[in-house]
């Protein structure tokens, strides 16, 4: 099977980390697919990447900048509603789910935590990123500066058309930026408010990775609900050894 690897986090031995393909089948409970197949593609994944399904943790992600911080009482089946994970818990691996989104992966090889991330525009607009690097700090007394972070494969600015609505929400968070304007229709660059985000938040240009592929652009390989419609959700893993 094909998996999208980090070269950034793969220097990490004590880290398991990778992102599903369309091979890999839906993970997603939520897409009106059915869910022996959703949970049995689960189960493969666990068997091939040797941890157990009922301890990795996936959310219901709801479109917000809402953090949870995971502890060993969680599980496979008690799905917290959010769009970021944390832990410095061992042998507990994290799952974002997207089909479009940003998946960003954190890790801190000082203190040992990790957590995945689930950034659309709204994600994006309300700066998640912000809120998971707090989480980070006052939790666990992480240092900006140590912190890595990975982005999954996710839409360019070329397939993502919005509406003028977006651009004014956009100039009204001073995030114009991101967007292009051809004639009357407007781009919106998710990418680049999250660099942004990242450099303002204090991560090292160094320690932060963007996947030059698009998974609009690349459906054999990726789902994409802008581009297909219904369809299923391809994910990122990141678990402490």
């Amino acid at each position: 099977m094909k998996f999208y690897q980090s070269s950034l986090l793969k220097q990490f031995n004590n880290l398991l980390c990778f992102i599903t393909t369309k091979q890999d089948g839906n993970i997603a409970f939520h897409v009106n697919d059915d869910e022996q197949r959703v949970l049995q593609n689960h189960k493969t994944l666990a068997n091939r990447h040797s941890y157990s399904y009922k301890k990795l943790i996936h959310m219901k992600q709801i479109h917000s900048n809402e953090v949870r911080v995971i502890s060993k009482e969680d599980d496979f089946f008690s799905i917290p509603s959010c769009d970021a994970l944390v832990t410095d818990e061992k042998n507990i691996p994290l799952m974002v789910m997207v089909a479009d989104c940003s998946a960003l992966l954190f890790y801190d090889d000082t203190k040992k935590v990790i957590g995945v991330v689930h950034a659309g525009r709204t994600g994006a607009f309300s700066n998640i990123v912000r809120n998971t690097l707090q989480t980070f700090s006052t939790q666990f007394g992480s240092r900006v500066e140590d912190i890595f972070v990975t982005i999954a494969p996710s839409i360019c600015q070329k397939c993502y058309e919005v509406g003028e609505e977006i651009f004014i929400q956009a100039q009204q968070l001073q995030l114009e930026y991101a967007i292009l304007k051809k004639g009357e229709q407007y781009y919106l660059d998710i990418k680049t408010i999250l660099e942004k985000q990242l450099l303002q938040g204090g991560i090292k240009k160094e320690h932060i990775e963007f996947s030059p592929l698009c998974n609009a652009c690349n459906t054999k390989e990726y789902y994409s609900y802008r581009k297909e419609g219904q369809t299923g959700r391809f994910g990122g893993v990141l678990m402490l050894k």
